[in-house]
């Protein structure tokens, strides 16, 4: 894995647009103050594209036993009989 490349303050505010290009690729990138890394830029995840209520109908699987809880479990919080 190669490392992420730095930069200090001044070249990153002189060639933000480069890093961010270089970030949109997929590149991390780490910036230095008084060469200390104080910062690292890195590409966002992809947003979810979700249209609305009920966009994950029939993605999601909920188990038939899902309101019961183990005994020990039940236990711990006093819901025994």
């Amino acid at each position: 894995m190669e490392a992420a490349r730095q930069y200090n303050v001044h070249e990153a505010k002189t060639h933000l647009s480069r890093i961010l290009e270089q970030v949109a690729t997929g590149e991390e990138v780490v910036i230095c103050k008084a060469g200390e890394p104080v910062a690292k830029v890195v590409p966002l995840r992809a947003r979810v594209n979700r249209s609305g209520r009920g966009s994950l109908r029939g993605q999601i699987r909920i188990g038939a036993d899902f309101d019961e809880l183990p005994d020990d479990i039940a236990g711990a919080f006093g819901m025994r009989g």
